[in-house]
């Protein structure tokens, strides 16, 4: 970035903890990088897609602004999926997560493929050093389905504050172009992502930390029990203060911000994967995680890790 703008890696990493970011190429696509975590999701929960009731795409850059995840469902060959968008940014994952646990708790559906993917890329403005050195692309997917144990999903609590909404947004340009005589048009598409970067980490420390405590307490669970703290990779600033409010040792804090950046939707399932694959995460761990961002939307969800996912 220090090519484009004034910045240095330096200067990057210690303001942010980022090091890597990944941006789409022009032979890739936003849904080939869904299509590819779905697949690795399913081939080690070792499904079929065809035995899939439900596939949910948390994104708020879809390919195709009607829906991506009907494309999606048909690439993947789950022919019995019901499949749709869910837009809440950063939050998009942890939001789309406790939707499908719904769903599977009322007995509607028994499988169903949850993916978090982001294409912010599109959507930066390069020459903005606030924002251009935090966003990067990326896809994560997890598999579940309906079990006898009751504490999977111990509990979660979601959040909205569209009062605060202007502090990070990704807005439509007011655009009019004149149709017949008088008569005029909105010509549609979007300006890039305008962030309030100081108000955006106010508020993730101060409230992601509140909504936990709420969660734990509501379980009557401590915080020192928990095996690990899973949250939206945005700013290492951000998940350090998060912890040491929650007397969360960093240790047990999950991260691989330095290698992604901010992905939106998809920095929780790809940080469980990596966890999950390199042995961190293991069958019976307790798990709080958050996901916080534009919206403002926040939430907090309590689960015990029970398989793979990818």
């Amino acid at each position: 970035m220090s090519l484009r703008v004034e910045t240095n890696d330096e200067w990057i990493s210690t303001r942010t903890g980022i090091r890597e970011r990944r941006v789409i190429g022009p032979n890739e696509s936003f849904s080939q990088l869904c299509i590819k975590a779905g697949s690795s999701a399913l081939q080690m929960a070792q499904w079929k897609a065809d035995t899939l009731d439900l596939i949910i795409l948390a994104t708020s850059t879809p390919d195709d602004l009607f829906g991506s995840a009907p494309k999606i469902q048909a690439k993947l060959g789950a022919t019995k999926a019901v499949a749709f968008d869910l837009t809440a940014a950063c939050s998009g994952f942890l939001f789309a997560l406790v939707t499908a646990a719904q769903f599977i708790r009322s007995g509607s559906m028994k499988r169903v493929l949850v993916i978090g993917a982001d294409q912010l890329s599109s959507w930066v403005d390069w020459n903005d050093r606030k924002s251009c050195v935090l966003f990067g692309d990326g896809a994560g997917a997890i598999a579940i389905e309906s079990s006898e144990a009751e504490d999977d999903l111990i509990g979660f609590k979601l959040r909205s504050d569209g009062t605060r909404g202007d502090c990070l947004n990704l807005i439509e340009k007011r655009n009019f172009q004149p149709l017949i005589g008088s008569t005029m048009h909105q010509q549609g598409g979007f300006l890039n992502i305008q962030m309030n970067g100081q108000e955006v980490y106010k508020f993730a420390v101060r409230e992601v930390p509140c909504i936990l405590q709420e969660l734990l307490k509501t379980h009557q669970i401590g915080s020192d029990s928990l095996d690990w703290l899973l949250l939206h990779q945005a700013n290492k600033r951000i998940l350090d203060a998060v912890a040491d409010r929650l007397k969360v040792p960093r240790s047990k804090v999950l991260s691989n911000l330095a290698s992604y950046g901010n992905t939106s939707a998809a920095t929780i399932p790809l940080m469980l994967d990596e966890a999950v694959r390199d042995g961190k995460v293991l069958p019976g761990n307790l798990i709080a995680s958050s996901g916080f961002g534009a919206g403002l939307s926040w939430g907090a969800a309590l689960f015990r890790w029970h398989g793979p996912c990818s």
